[in-house]
C-alpha cells in the first residue's frame, strides 16, 4: 500500500462516518441545534482532498453514510437492499464534495468564500431536490426537516418551503467552515456576517408576516387503536374508541390508514355500521381502507362516512417504493423473497382532491386528505391549499416501524406541512404517532406510539383564500438552486474551454537541405 492509499482510505471512512451526524438532528436523537453544524466535519474531509476525483468520492461516502444511517429502519421492509440504495443515492452528493474543493481548498480567499456561501447550499438543495423525485422514493430527512420543533425558524419555510431551511442551515455550515479554515481577517469577518443573517433570517421572515387568516374553528378527534393481533381485531378497536367520543362536540374523527381491509364499496353491513357510529358520534367519520377491490387490486382509500353512509373517498397516489410496490419488480421482485417488501403492487389514485366534510353545525368544511407517506411530499398539500382546503389531514400506519425513530421523524413532517401552507395540519396513526398541528406549524397534541385512545383538539381553521409565499411561488428555492449550480459549473468550466481553444505553438522551421517530414 503507498502512501496516497494509507491516506486516502481512513479519509473516506472518516467521510462515511460524518454522513450519520447529520442523523442526530432529527427526531429520536432530537438534536436540532446541531443541524447548524453537522456537515462540518465531512465538509472538512472534503476540502483536504488531494484532488477533485477524490472530493467527490469523499462527497459520495458522507451521502452514503446519511442515508444507510438516516433509513436504517428500513432494514425490515428491504432487508439486504438498504447498502445498495445508500451506495446509489449517497453518489447525489459528489458534487457537493466537488464544490467544497473547489471552494474552500488551501487558504479561503474572499471571492471564493462567498462563492462558497451560496454555491454550496445551491448544490446540497440541488441534490435534496433530486432524491425527493418520487420515482426515487420521495423525500425523507430532508435537512430542513430538522427545524420542525422551531416556528420561527419555520418562518422560512411559508416562503421557499422547506428547501430554503435547508439552504439557510447548509448556508451556516459553510460559514463555520471558513471560520475553521481562513486566517484572513476580511475572509472571516464574511463567513461571520453571514452565518448571523442566516441565523437571524427565520426570525425576522417569521416576525414579518401577520398571524393566518382564519374561517372559524373545528374540533377534530383523532383516534389511535394501538397494537392489535388481526384486522378485525383494528376495525373493532376503532369503534370502540369512537363510540367513547358520542359525549363530546366533535366536528370530524379521523381514523389511521388501513384501519379496515374491507371493501367499503360493497361490505354494506359495515358501511350501515359505520353510519350508525357517525350518528351516535354526532360528527363524520374519515376511515382508512385497505382492501382488495372488485378488480381484484388492492388500493389504500381515505373515505369518508356520515349517517347516510360512504360521501367520498381520496386514494392513495404516492405509494411507499417496497412497502406499497417494488419499482422495477420484474427485476427486483426478489427482494420481496428475502424481506417484508409488498409482495403485490397497491394501485395509486391519480389527483390531489378536498373532501367534502360537513362539521357539526352544517357549515362546509374543505379538507385535504393525504395518506402517509405523502406528508413527506410538498407539492401535495401545497395543491391542497390552492384547492382552498381549511384543514389538512393525514392518516398514517408506521405499525411495522414502532421501535424505531420512524414514528417521531414522520409525525414532525406535519409541522413542515402547516408552516409552508398557513394551514392547520393533523395526522391520525393506527400505533403511533398522532399529531396536531397549529398554521404556523406549533404542535397542539401528541399520542406516541405507547398510547392507544383519542385525542381532540379545537383547531383554528385557515382561511380557504389565505395563500403563503411557498403556496403562491412554489419550487422557486431548487429552482434558484440548480440556476446557480449551473452557473457555477459555467465559471468552473471556462478556463479549461479556454486552455482547450488556445492555438497551440508554430511548428518549429525545418533545416535547410533537411528531408521533408513524412505524413
Amino acid at each position: 500500500m503507498n502512501l496516497r492509499t494509507a491516506l486516502t482510505r481512513p479519509a473516506r471512512y472518516g467521510a462515511l462516518a460524518s454522513g450519520a451526524l447529520p442523523v442526530l438532528t432529527f427526531p429520536g436523537a432530537g438534536l436540532a441545534w446541531l443541524a447548524w453544524a453537522a456537515l462540518v466535519p465531512g465538509m472538512l474531509l472534503m476540502r483536504a482532498a488531494q484532488g477533485p476525483r477524490e472530493a467527490m468520492v469523499r462527497g459520495w461516502w458522507f451521502g452514503a453514510g446519511f442515508i444507510l444511517t438516516g433509513m436504517y429502519w428500513l432494514i425490515p421492509s428491504i432487508g439486504p437492499a438498504l447498502p445498495v440504495l445508500a451506495v446509489l443515492f449517497g453518489v447525489l452528493q459528489a458534487p457537493f464534495g466537488l464544490a467544497v474543493w473547489w471552494l474552500l481548498r488551501g487558504e479561503p480567499v474572499p471571492h471564493r468564500a462567498a462563492a462558497a456561501l451560496v454555491v454550496l447550499p445551491a448544490v446540497w438543495v440541488c441534490a435534496e431536490y433530486a432524491r425527493s423525485w418520487h420515482a426515487l422514493g420521495g423525500p425523507w430527512a430532508l435537512l430542513g426537516a430538522t427545524q420542525w420543533e422551531h416556528p420561527a425558524v419555520l418562518g422560512l419555510a411559508s416562503v421557499g418551503g422547506v428547501w430554503l431551511v435547508s439552504w439557510v442551515l447548509v448556508g451556516v455550515n459553510t460559514a463555520l467552515l471558513v471560520l475553521l479554515s481562513a486566517h484572513g481577517l476580511r475572509v472571516r469577518a464574511l463567513a461571520g456576517a453571514a452565518a448571523l443573517a442566516a441565523l437571524l433570517s427565520g426570525p425576522l421572515a417569521f416576525a414579518a408576516q401577520a398571524a393566518p387568516a382564519t374561517s372559524g374553528s373545528a374540533a377534530v378527534a383523532l383516534v389511535q387503536a394501538g397494537s392489535t393481533p388481526d384486522e378485525q381485531a383494528r376495525l373493532e378497536e376503532n369503534v370502540r374508541i369512537t363510540r367513547s367520543l358520542a359525549a363530546r362536540p366533535v366536528d370530524l374523527i379521523v381514523w389511521g390508514e388501513s384501519s379496515t381491509t374491507e371493501d367499503l364499496d360493497r361490505q354494506q353491513a359495515t358501511v350501515a355500521r359505520l353510519a350508525a357510529l357517525s350518528r351516535a358520534a354526532g360528527a363524520q367519520l374519515l376511515v382508512g381502507e385497505d382492501a382488495r377491490k372488485a378488480d381484484g387490486k388492492i388500493s389504500k382509500d381515505a373515505v369518508l362516512v356520515d349517517g347516510s353512509g360512504v360521501v367520498a373517498r381520496y386514494r392513495k397516489i404516492r405509494l411507499v417504493p417496497f412497502g406499497e410496490y417494488i419499482p422495477l419488480r420484474p427485476l427486483l421482485g426478489w427482494i420481496a423473497g428475502v424481506s417484508a417488501a409488498a409482495g403485490e403492487n397497491r394501485v395509486p389514485g391519480s389527483s390531489v382532491h378536498l373532501l367534502p366534510v360537513v362539521d357539526r353545525g352544517g357549515r362546509p368544511l374543505p379538507v385535504g386528505t393525504l395518506i402517509c407517506f405523502e406528508s413527506a411530499f410538498p407539492d401535495m398539500s401545497r395543491a391542497a391549499a390552492r384547492q382552498g382546503a381549511e384543514l389538512i389531514v393525514y392518516q398514517s400506519a408506521t405499525s411495522t416501524f414502532q421501535s424505531t425513530w420512524a414514528p417521531a421523524q414522520h409525525a414532525s413532517l406535519g409541522a413542515l406541512r402547516a408552516a409552508e401552507t398557513g394551514r392547520p395540519v393533523v395526522q391520525a396513526a393506527l400505533t403511533g404517532d398522532s399529531v396536531a398541528y397549529d398554521a404556523q406549524g406549533r404542535r397542539l397534541a401528541r399520542m406516541g406510539t405507547d398510547e392507544f385512545g383519542a385525542v381532540t383538539v379545537d383547531l383554528a381553521l385557515a382561511d380557504p383564500a389565505a395563500r403563503t409565499w411557498y403556496v403562491r411561488l412554489g419550487d422557486w428555492v431548487p429552482l434558484t438552486a440548480l440556476a446557480v449550480v449551473l452557473a457555477a459549473a459555467a465559471v468552473a468550466a471556462a478556463p479549461v474551454l479556454r486552455e482547450r481553444r488556445r492555438p497551440g505553438p508554430p511548428p518549429a522551421p525545418t533545416p535547410a537541405g533537411a528531408p521533408p517530414a513524412r505524413v
